[in-house]
């Protein structure tokens, strides 16, 4: 019966709103845990990636590129080779339908809502290694192997690896043009998409990495990309920023020599020339690209494998392109590493962490929080009666009304001397007075934590009153050892002199 072209169409419309209403419902619902909001996520993405397809079968039959649609709706219509004929297409059309229902008397008619229900209830398989302890933090140790063991890298701990292997701008410039650095980026830039779409299945790389190439190609023609800045080509090849030689403000080459092995060194690099031997060979070597372009200087000046614009036309432009390429990966990994700075930070902690306990400890934590998981998620799953908003009290429900009712506890009162700190009930409240939290205010305001302040909560109320005691009294008058007041742990009220001779004697 769903045979034809405009009931398929009709379902496909059909499918679409109901998994559009599912999306709906599931996103109202609040998740329990951090499991429960990824897994939610997931199923929320694959009803989108059905309706994307479903919507692309609807195109590609709206396109009607065989004109099937269009002779089915002519069908309909009546019309036929020899004329139009509506009685015939409406008879033919009824006797199919009983032709069906004879052939298939007892069939049940399936109620499709039923079905796409069950979507939400469906758990998806999101595959995550342990180290990563369902998207909770990064395992990032192939790449950290691959990085210790390449000439860009240098032998660090795996910590110190989570801070800096987003600071691309430190690796040397003639270190950037190698195909190891570029297969480096390009396997960090795969990983971090994948841990992306696994922990965050809703966000559209897509879109964000399109942004990113737009932004990349204005800074790349500006030349503000952060260790990309200098590249013009200059004599047929590039120079970096940190090895750049101006050779024109050098004459000889004993002045040459006073740069230095290091600098000599990165600029020879920079230029793909060899970069051994002596100071004096080194100076000689670069001295020569002062008057002599590169493509034209001898072979044997150049380190192995590395081909001047005469010896492959276009090389050039392909160094250029090749620049662009790795900038921009470094461009869109910046990107990423923003997106999981969060994730990179716990990762961090957490390996920090593991490296003070024992093996056995590690396994204990890690059952202790997939118990203490499921536990959170059953207790959040329970909705607590409780009609007339009662306070809760320490074993999260909430507190007897008789309770309520006896000491006040629907009253709020706010102390501005406190931090704006509440306390329900109006116990409660004549009792902070005398706590440590009112009386390090106090303290902060430079004034004494006597009775005349009782009941006073706003700190321009409290200044203004003693500015009155101060001229009422005079500047020297209040005595501190008499009239500061201190609490001992039953409760008792002893001046501040009082109370220091009785802590000096070990009383209190």
């Amino acid at each position: 019966m769903s045979s034809t072209l405009l009931e398929v169409t009709r379902s496909a419309h059909e499918d679409v709103e109901r998994l559009e209403r599912l999306i709906v419902k599931e996103l109202q619902r609040e998740p329990a845990s951090n499991r429960d909001h990824l897994l939610q996520s997931h199923r929320v993405r694959n009803m989108i990636d059905t309706i994307i397809s479903t919507s692309h079968k609807l195109v590609e039959i709206y396109e009607d590129k065989d004109n099937a649609r269009k002779d089915e709706i002519a069908a309909l219509g009546g019309q036929t080779a020899s004329g139009v004929n509506l009685f015939g297409a409406f008879y033919d059309r009824l006797k199919e339908i009983r032709e069906y229902h004879r052939r298939h008397p007892l069939a049940r008619v399936i109620d499709p809502t039923e079905e796409f229900e069950e979507l939400l209830k469906e758990e998806p398989h999101i595959e995550f290694s342990g180290e990563e302890a369902f998207g909770r933090y990064l395992d990032m140790h192939e790449l950290y192997n691959e990085y210790i063991n390449s000439k860009f890298g240098e032998p660090i701990e795996y910590s110190a690896f989570l801070d800096m292997f987003s600071q691309f701008h430190k690796v040397p410039r003639h270190l950037k043009l190698t195909r190891h650095y570029k297969d480096y980026l390009t396997h960090l830039l795969e990983y971090l998409i994948s841990y992306f779409e696994r922990t965050e299945p809703l966000k559209d790389l897509g879109r964000i990495f399109s942004k990113v190439e737009s932004e990349f190609e204005d800074r790349w023609a500006d030349g503000k990309i952060p260790g990309w800045e200098n590249k013009d080509m200059d004599n047929g090849h590039v120079q970096s920023q940190e090895s750049v030689i101006d050779l024109d403000y050098y004459s000889t080459i004993e002045e040459l020599m006073e740069v230095g092995p290091e600098k000599l060194r990165e600029a020879l690099g920079a230029r793909g020339l060899k970069v051994g031997g002596t100071l004096q060979q080194r100076a000689e070597r670069l001295f020569l690209t002062k008057q002599t372009p590169l493509d034209q200087l001898d072979k044997k000046h150049f380190a192995k494998g590395f081909r001047t614009s005469h010896q492959n036309g276009g090389s050039t432009v392909l160094q250029q392109n090749s620049q662009k390429e790795i900038a921009l990966l470094e461009a869109k990994l910046q990107r990423m590493c923003e997106f999981v700075m969060e994730r990179i930070i716990q990762t961090k902690e957490n390996v920090e962490k593991k490296q003070a306990l024992t093996y056995e400890e590690m396994e204990a934590e890690r059952e202790e929080e997939e118990v203490q998981a499921d536990s959170e998620s059953d207790d959040d799953e329970r909705q607590i009666y409780n009609p007339l908003k009662l306070p809760m009290g320490w074993d999260g429900k909430p507190i007897p009304y008789w309770l309520y009712k006896l000491h006040g506890l629907g009253q709020e009162f706010k102390c501005e001397i406190c931090g704006n700190h509440s306390y329900w009930g109006r116990r409660a409240f004549e009792r902070h007075f005398k706590e440590w939290r009112h009386q390090h205010g106090m303290r902060c305001l430079g004034i004494p934590n006597t009775k005349n302040f009782n009941e006073i909560t706003n700190i321009q109320e409290a200044k203004e009153l003693w500015e009155k005691i101060q001229e009422k009294q005079g500047l020297n008058k209040w005595r501190p050892d008499l009239e500061e007041e201190y609490e001992d742990k039953e409760g008792n009220i002893y001046n501040k002199k009082t109370y220091t001779d009785l802590q000096r004697q070990g009383l209190i």
